[in-house]
Parts: C-alpha cells; structure tokens; sequence
C-alpha cells in the first residue's frame, strides 16, 4: 500500500533512471519538503502511515471530529484535505444514495483556502451528487474575517452564503442585527422577530422569499448528542492563586 513517506522519497530522490538530467527532482524539491513536514516535521504521526480508521460510507453517519486539533491551523487543513477527499470518493459513488453535508463551525473552516473552494464545487455539484448542503456558523459577520476585503477568497465567501436557498436565522445579539439583516436581505417584520421574540429552538426559516417561524424540537436522544453545556451546568471548582 502506497503510504505517504514513499511518496516524499520518490518526489525528493526519484532517482537516475526516471531522472536522467536531475529535472524532476529540481521541480519536486518544494512540493517534497512541504509533504516532509508530514512525515518528519511538528506534523508527524497521524498522516504518514495505513489508516487505522476504516471510512465506510454505507454507515447513516459519519463524523468527523476536530476539537482536539483546534489550535493547530496547519494539522486542521491536512486532516481536512485528507478527509474531503475520502468523502468526495463516497459521493461519487452513484450508488451511494443522498446525503447531508454538514459543516460545523464552518467560521474554522473557512480560513483555508483549498476548503471553501472544495464546499463551493459541492455545492455546484450537489445535484449531481445528491447531496444537500449545510453550514453553520455562529454569526453571518465571520464572513468579514475570510480574506481581504474585496480579494477572491471573500467573493468566494460571500457567494456561499448568497446562493443557499435556505437560512436558518436564530436568536442574534444587538451587534449583529444590521449585519444579519443587511446580509439576508430580512424585511422590517423579520428583523424585529430576532431579538428577543425567538426563544430557544426558534428559528426563522427563509426558503427562497418565503419565510417561516420554526420550533425546533428535539427528541431526548437527539439532545444527549448535541448537548455542549455539560460543564457549564457542573458544579464548580474553586482554585486558589497562592504566591511561593
């Protein structure tokens, strides 16, 4: 099985016989020490070896997990370029059914390049692959953060969110009513649904030029998977800052 050191080796050193005038390995010199940091530099162990995971794309569900990579910028686009592209061979497969695409916490996700382009030709593709496409975000103003104001990347950012046929809008902070409001297109009537009147699990659902207010409801097993308030709701600890 072709593994990622080979790989490296044979970019770096392809050697006299493929190579006769050293050209390959002139052209291949960047290319392999960018992949060397993935077999020997600070992003070594989890990319350069078998899988030890075995992705099975007939399973309801599959998930992946980022929270413990967060901080490492680098690790979270080679895990995810890793990633897509397992999946991408998965809905591929014309017999492989449709799908939902999530992308939580896109905000993350949207600070390298190579992602926001892949979840753009998803979305154009969808049909073709039969699959519906959803992002999440915390805020519609993390938008703003993706790129330089008027490059590609933000156009890029920007047609995202303008193309999706459906949004889903819940309760928004003071600060950010202008900018959801101004981004959504909402009418006066929308917006001032916003603060306070949704509560928890309300959301407005604009589909198209239609617009709904939703209860969203959860059954117990549904909460007990997306419960993320566990430690807030846990007693706490007291710490004391003693001097030596």
């Amino acid at each position: 099985m072709p593994i990622l050191p080979m790989l490296v080796d044979r970019v770096l050193q392809p050697g006299t016989a493929g190579d006769p005038d050293g050209r390959l390995a002139d052209d291949g010199r960047l290319v392999g020490h960018a992949l060397r940091r993935l077999v020997a530099g600070d992003l070594a162990g989890l990319l350069d070896g078998p899988s030890t995971a075995r992705f099975d794309p007939s399973l309801p569900m599959v998930s992946l997990d980022l929270s413990r990579v967060a901080e490492n910028s680098p690790l979270i686009s080679a895990l995810m370029t890793s990633s897509s592209a397992w999946m991408e061979s998965a809905l591929a497969d014309p017999d492989g059914g449709q799908r939902w695409v999530v992308y939580d916490e896109a905000w993350r996700l949207m600070a390298y390049p190579a992602l926001p382009r892949r979840m753009d030709a998803q979305r154009r593709l969808a049909r073709h692959y039969g699959i519906a496409n959803m992002l999440i975000f915390h805020k519609l103003s993390d938008l703003d953060n993706v790129g330089d104001s008027g490059s590609a990347m933000r156009a890029l950012a920007s047609s995202l969110l303008a193309n999706a046929e459906t949004r889903i809008v819940y309760q928004q902070e003071p600060d950010q009513l202008g900018s959801t409001a101004a981004a959504l297109g909402l009418s006066g009537t929308e917006q001032n649904l916003l603060p306070p009147t949704l509560g928890l699990g309300q959301g407005l659902w604009r589909v198209k030029d239609r617009s709904f207010v939703v209860q969203h409801q959860l059954h117990p097993d549904e909460l007990a998977a997306s419960e993320t308030t566990a430690r807030m709701m846990a007693v706490p600890r007291k710490f004391r800052n003693s001097e030596a």
